[in-house]
């Protein structure tokens, strides 16, 4: 009987899976990733499917084979085809593979954001080695940790991170690390192996016909310490992409301007989207709010991709100097930190009914998306979550809690990420959904509002206070550019709230102590209100435009 209950069980599973697919090809071919195709494309199209899966690596092959005279990249160094591209990694992983680079080689890119991430993924996908994208804000302590947890083997770094090496590179833990230049390379001292001559120099010779399937590893944000590996699976089907095509409306063929950091998730998320497309991705090695409003004028770019502090930046700059043509722009997707009401309200305001904010994290990819529809009548709201994926709010014990009520948010999909890399900690997984690390709450409409980090939450005089909501409370005010709001310890209250505010250039010191205060006693309660004030320049920020809490100073000094 037992048997025959698990073969039940076993079909049904198998019948929801195939239903959820035929459900994910509906916005696939609505984006024109499923189109009709030559024959002979086609046939070559189905050879790169079965023998490098969904990989990056992959996609990159079936866009080349589907639309080989289309424009893939546009960065610093020019305009390269998907065939020209196709052509570059072929001949990168044949000399790589003459440097007895292969299957499980760990290869590590520091890099911005240009045409050798794209080469680099292809080539050691092509041989069956695993990428670890490295983030360009590392600190040296931080860099030297990682290559050793990491087991970096080959290091493709930019020359401006020369300075990033390890100090002494025959220590037994890096004597055996290749590096190879990107871009500026004669700054990094690579002994005259860079990308760009391996790929002029490359060798005839064949590449495995079925390599091993290769990892990628996303390192998280580092803002409490050193940056742990997060293994992130490749994708199995369509899903993936159908999932964020559900709410993002990305079409096939246009052109993407990426401006989020590459070796980010959100940044990596837009290759791989862009890929899947056959997209033309605009490329800037180093943002400025000028040369992205100039970017997408000049290649009447459909979609951009930011962080949330990107295009804080880019809504800062004066009226006349922001009169590019952005009329071309369908889709603005934000994501990577929390955006603010304010922030969404102007970019809704200057853009248009573009604005489409995803909430997900390195851990659990995505797990919500707001549409501008949503975000003009909730502008602080998290959205929905997309096709195929499953987010609860659930108390201590794994139970939904009710509406309105803050709880943990868990979160369900395809693409959890598979375990850190070198750290023993574990996600707590309820019911196959993964929890996210953050504290939130659901309306009565089933959107998903973020309250804050659950170690961010502050317990001062017994009562739960949640930093966020008096962030969001703040940021409203005119005259606060920025804002960021931590638990600080308290002699008398175990904790209280410190405000660390970024005053607008023109509010001529009308936003003071005192009005902070007394916005937040009008609105919130009393254990709310901040005690310790401090005004900034700036915010410590890490590169994808998180808060480094860390770097705040000490209320008292």
């Amino acid at each position: 009987m037992r048997r025959i209950d698990l073969s039940a069980k076993l079909i049904s599973t198998a019948l929801m899976e195939a239903g959820s697919l035929a459900l994910g090809l509906i916005p696939v071919v609505k984006a024109g990733i499923l189109a009709p195709i030559r024959p002979d494309r086609l046939a070559r199209v189905a050879a790169a499917w079965m023998r490098w899966d969904f990989t990056p690596n992959a996609l990159l092959a079936i866009a080349a084979r589907r639309a080989p005279d289309r424009l893939a990249v546009i960065d610093e160094s020019g305009m390269l085809t998907y065939s020209e591209l196709e052509r570059d990694v072929v001949a990168l992983a044949r000399g790589l593979q003459k440097r007895g680079i292969g299957a499980r080689t760990r290869v590590g890119v520091l890099c911005r954001n240009h045409r050798v991430v794209l080469q680099a993924l292809g080539a050691t996908g092509r041989l069956g080695g695993d990428v670890v994208l490295l983030n360009t804000g590392l600190s040296g302590k931080q860099f030297d940790e990682v290559l050793i947890e990491q087991h970096i083997d080959v290091l493709v770094a930019d020359g401006e991170f020369a300075d990033k090496l390890p100090k002494d590179m025959d220590d037994k833990r890096f004597s055996g690390m290749l590096v190879l230049g990107a871009w500026d390379a004669n700054d990094l001292g690579a002994d005259g192996d860079t990308i760009e001559e391996i790929i002029a120099n490359a060798p005839e010779g064949s590449l495995p016909t079925r390599p091993r399937r290769s990892r990628t590893v996303v390192l998280t944000s580092g803002t409490t310490g050193t940056p742990k590996g997060a293994q992130r699976p490749e994708p199995r089907s369509w899903m993936p992409a159908a999932a964020v095509l559900s709410r993002i409306p990305l079409r096939a063929g246009e052109t993407t301007v990426v401006a989020a950091p590459m070796f980010h998730t959100w940044g990596f998320a837009a290759l791989q989207l862009s890929l899947a497309l056959g997209s033309t991705m605009v490329l800037r090695r180093k943002f400025t709010p000028a040369d992205c409003f100039a970017d997408i004028e000049k290649s009447k770019a459909s979609a951009l991709f930011v962080v949330p502090v990107m295009l804080q930046r880019m809504l800062e700059l004066p009226a006349e100097a922001r009169r590019n043509d952005t009329g071309s722009l369908r889709v603005i997707a934000a994501s990577g930190s929390a955006i603010g009401a304010p922030l969404v309200r102007k970019t809704l305001r200057v853009f248009g009914p573009v604005l489409y904010n995803l909430y997900g994290s390195t851990e659990v990819s995505w797990a919500s998306i707001a549409t501008p529809d949503e975000l003009l009548t909730n502008p602080a709201t998290a959205g929905r979550a997309p096709l195929g994926t499953q987010v609860e709010v659930l108390d201590e014990d794994g139970n939904r809690v009710e509406c309105d009520t803050v709880g943990r948010v868990f979160v369900g999909n395809g693409m959890l990420f598979e375990g850190y890399t070198h750290a023993r900690e574990d996600k707590a997984v309820v019911r196959g959904m993964m929890y996210t690390g953050d504290l939130g709450h659901l309306d009565a409409d089933g959107l998903l509002y973020i309250d804050g980090r659950s170690d961010d939450m502050v317990v001062s005089g017994g009562e739960n206070v949640y930093p966020g909501e008096v962030e969001d409370l703040i940021s409203g005010l005119d005259g606060v550019r920025e804002v960021a709001v931590i638990g600080v310890d308290d002699k008398d209250f175990g904790a209280r709230l410190a405000a660390y505010v970024v005053r607008e250039p023109d509010s001529d010191g009308e936003i003071d102590s005192e009005s902070i205060r007394k916005h937040v006693k009008t609105h919130l309660a009393r254990f709310s209100i901040p005690r310790d004030v401090v005004f900034l320049d700036a915010l410590p920020r890490n590169a994808t435009g998180k808060v480094v809490a860390r770097e705040l100073p000490s209320p008292e000094d």
